[in-house]
């Protein structure tokens, strides 16, 4: 198909594409066999990159509208700046382990999807490796699409065609009630979406789950919570995962339709850096299919 070479990445989901430089890739020239790969296997890894933040940005702009949760933070003329996932501080030094800025990078251990809880969920996420410790700082996929195909019947029927609410300080104040309270967690309201999400090039269907999931609709809190917790650990069945140890130059891209994710700890005293760019779902990746329809106003 592509001239490259597929190694899997797990049993069930997931590709190592050799045989190519990302520094090659347009519109035209790559792409399309990428875009190709990454709906059939959720997820790929390639090693041995230079890519250089323009050509991240030009590659993850190619999957959607590049995501910018800090638009209403900058400055007028204030330019955009791939975000970092990262204990690194300006000054260089690292965060403490207790720090919120090392609690928030702990609120990412938990299993997520990215940007559930704003009004346009992530389509992907596209990750390089800058900096990584000695040991740990590992990052999890689990596919949420292999899960619901090997899901039992009667577990799937307690989910399907159900809305799923979805916070972004719901994740957090599982690590931290303080952290949970700053600002940057309560920019948008609660999002609802259908808790199955359908791949319309492939009509795959995929569980779509959260860590910031915080309610179901026909079920009371504890019980809502509950079955997220469930299902979540069925998604994350050794048979459904893979676990990446970063190497300098790695680039991953997943889908976060069909892929829940989490990072792992390191020695919080050792730098770690990740450049993170997520590009929003649109109408052609299925979008309209998962928003749940507003209830009826009842009339004063």
């Amino acid at each position: 198909m592509s001239g490259f070479d597929l190694v899997p990445l797990s049993p069930t989901f997931g590709v190592e594409v050799r045989g190519v430089d990302l520094m090659d890739v347009t519109a035209e020239r790559f792409f399309p066999i990428l875009r190709a790969l990454f709906e059939e296997h959720s997820a790929l890894l390639f090693r041995d990159q230079n890519m250089t933040p323009g050509k991240h940005l030009e590659i993850a702009g190619l999957f959607g509208p590049i995501e910018d949760r800090k638009s209403d933070e900058r400055k007028s003329g204030e330019a955009f700046r791939i975000p970092e996932v990262t204990n690194i501080g300006e000054d260089g030094s690292t965060s403490g382990e207790m720090d919120l800025h090392t609690l928030n990078l702990k609120a990412n251990f938990l299993w997520h999807s990215d940007s559930t809880f704003m009004p346009t969920p992530a389509l992907i996420n596209m990750i390089t490796a800058k900096v990584v410790p000695s040991t740990g700082g590992a990052t999890e996929l689990a596919s949420t699409r292999a899960a619901w195909a090997g899901m039992p019947g009667d577990m799937k029927a307690r989910v399907r065609g159900r809305g799923v609410r979805h916070r972004y300080s719901h994740s957090r104040a599982k690590i931290s009630a303080e952290l949970a309270r700053l600002p940057m967690f309560h920019k948008w309201p609660d999002q609802h979406w259908n808790s199955v999400w359908t791949n319309p090039v492939n009509g795959r269907e995929a569980l779509y789950i959260a860590s910031h999931a915080f309610a179901v609709d026909g079920y009371g809190e504890a019980e809502g919570e509950a079955l997220l917790d469930e299902l979540t650990a069925f998604c994350s069945r050794p048979r459904y995962v893979y676990s990446h140890d970063w190497s300098v130059g790695d680039v991953m891209i997943w889908d976060q339709r069909a892929v829940m994710h989490r990072g792992t700890p390191w020695p919080y005293g050792e730098p770690r850096k990740l450049a993170s760019l997520c590009a929003g779902a649109g109408d052609s990746d299925g979008l309209p299919s998962i928003r749940m329809p507003r209830p009826p106003v009842d009339p004063e």
